[in-house]
């Protein structure tokens, strides 16, 4: 039996349009709040959507101001009571809007982990700054990244006018982290872009997927405006007037026996047949058959650096496609065949069937972030090395792959690094991207991460972790300029770093401590890292 749809019984009181909405918060939070950022609020139930007498949407000034005020000044106090009251505030960057905090190249792949730009702009910029009283980097020095992850470091590096290595146990990071700081020829990066474009368009048209799909939407369509209307429905979970697991599951299961018809009319294939690697079982049938194609046209491409970057593109498309709910893209738990019930969009979603919208949109978007970062970039040097930062030949390696910046190495030597590394067993750094090395065969060198998450955070963990960034650290000094200045990103639960600064004969002159503000993982309680800063215990 279908339960009765919801509907909207909000008194019209004291209420602004979303452009009034945007300039009223804007004045309540000193920043800039944006109509789409309204939007977004009134998009996922955070405020309550008023359609008036003449269909112009609007919002209760009241339930905005609620809103706002949980963020306002209170939350400042809020972390200080939980974490201390030498937290620096500064370096909470609360002012910054997502966009900025993923500007231009820093979001043409996702990474698990990585830290803001802000952070490293803060501490290598040499330009005055009215927050900060030193600078430990000049124009023309040269940074090291020995965790270089996506490489935040290299990119900001670039911006700034510094030149930076970066160095990853990870192949896939390092393509990552090239990737961002390469020079392309955007005509060339396009046409190839359309080449496959228009490949995967040819492989849709002579398939059913397009009418499948378009009869699958249209019946999602009608069953979620009569069982889930937005906002109204978001509105009510979070006023508790409905119980979601029992309402969602029950609607799920409504909605399944429609689509298990629409399998069988249109002889959809969900699963492989048999399941070897991580593609064939987090891809759907045709999904994976669209991969191949977009990866046939990959290995067609001549031009080195148009390759690496469509390569991106690809695997950030990928990742995207996998088979799972939307709440659900960073653990992976089951493959998922079948429309759900989606907690994170609140209505009943599917699983993808093609990957070509995806495809389409990072495309654009990537020469977008491009175009934009070839306006900021200076003339200076960037590279990652893969391999073990403890153990690595840094000019020997990097004679082989980027001799101009080796030489300027043996030149001026290495002046610091700013690094985040990875923490004691939180994060499986090469799992988070498994799809990829399967999708371009690249080796995985799981045994040779440090502080793996296998390894846990016990007492032998604790103990080969402090001996591996001491490591890493006594292998890169030997490249240092004499009065070098290192930054270590951590969160030092277990005040490990202390001693790690001991065993690489190391002095920790300064610690910054900053709340971290916008976190990626479901856990929203108060948290911070501490950004280390140390020096040669030799005095210059």
């Amino acid at each position: 039996m279908y339960s009765e749809p919801l509907f909207d019984n909000t008194p019209k009181t004291d209420l602004l349009t979303i452009k009034e909405a945007s300039k009223f918060a804007t004045e309540f939070m000193g920043r800039n709040i944006t109509i789409s950022n309204i939007s977004y609020l009134i998009q996922y139930g955070r405020v309550k959507k008023i359609t008036d007498d003449s269909g112009i949407v609007k919002i209760n000034k009241y339930d905005l101001t609620k809103y706002y005020q949980s963020y306002r000044d209170s939350r400042e106090i809020i972390y200080k009571e939980e974490l201390g009251s030498d937290l620096n505030w500064t370096l909470s960057f609360d002012k910054y809007k997502e966009s900025e905090t993923t500007k231009h190249v820093h979001r043409l792949h996702p990474y698990k982990g990585k830290f803001i730009p802000q952070l490293v702009e803060y501490f290598l910029d040499s330009r005055t700054d009215s927050f900060k009283t030193e600078s430990y980097f000049e124009s023309g020095d040269i940074v090291l990244d020995p965790f270089s992850g996506s490489g935040t470091t290299m990119v900001q590096a670039n911006e700034l006018g510094l030149n930076a290595l970066g160095i990853d146990i990870s192949a896939f990071n390092a393509l990552i982290a090239n990737g961002k700081v390469a020079i392309y020829n955007l005509i060339d990066v396009e046409q190839e872009l359309n080449k496959i474009t228009t490949q995967l368009n040819i492989f849709l048209n002579n398939s059913s997927i397009i009418e499948f799909e378009n009869e699958l939407l249209k019946e999602l369509y009608e069953f979620n405006s009569l069982y889930f209307p937005s906002p109204d429905y978001k509105y009510k979970l979070r006023q508790k007037q409905i119980n979601e697991t029992i309402y969602g599951r029950e609607k799920e299961e409504e909605f399944l026996s429609i689509y298990h018809k629409l399998i069988d009319k249109y002889k959809i294939e969900l699963q492989q047949s048999s399941i070897n690697n991580f593609l064939d079982k987090w891809y759907l049938v045709h999904i994976r058959k669209e991969i191949n194609i977009a990866l046939d046209g990959i290995k067609q491409i001549t031009d080195s650096n148009t390759k690496q970057i469509i390569s991106l593109i690809l695997s950030r498309t990928v990742r995207s496609c996998r088979a799972t709910t939307h709440a659900d893209l960073a653990t992976l738990i089951n493959p998922v065949i079948a429309p759900y019930y989606c907690s994170k969009h609140g209505k009943i979603c599917k699983p993808l069937f093609s990957i070509l919208k995806w495809w389409q949109t990072y495309s654009k978007d990537t020469l977008k972030r491009l175009k934009h970062f070839d306006t900021l970039r200076t003339n200076t040097y960037q590279y990652c090395l893969t391999g073990d930062s403890r153990t690595i030949e840094i000019l020997f390696e990097l004679q082989k792959k980027k001799s101009f910046l080796a030489e300027l190495i043996k030149k001026q030597k290495i002046k610091g690094i700013f690094s985040s590394p990875p923490y004691v067993g939180l994060i499986d750094y090469h799992q988070q991207h498994a799809y990829a090395y399967d999708l371009f065969g690249f080796k995985r060198n799981d045994d040779l991460e440090i502080g793996p998450l296998f390894k846990g955070q016990g007492k032998a963990a604790r103990d080969s972790y402090i001996d591996a960034i001491a490591d890493v650290l006594n292998n890169s000094k030997r490249f240092f300029a004499d009065d070098y200045n290192v930054f270590l990103v951590a969160n030092d639960k277990y005040n490990l770093y202390p001693t790690i600064a001991k065993k690489s004969d190391m002095k920790i002159v300064n610690e910054f401590k900053r709340p971290v503000l916008n976190r990626t993982e479901k856990d929203r309680r108060a948290y911070c890292e501490t950004i280390f800063h140390l020096k040669s215990k030799v005095k210059i």
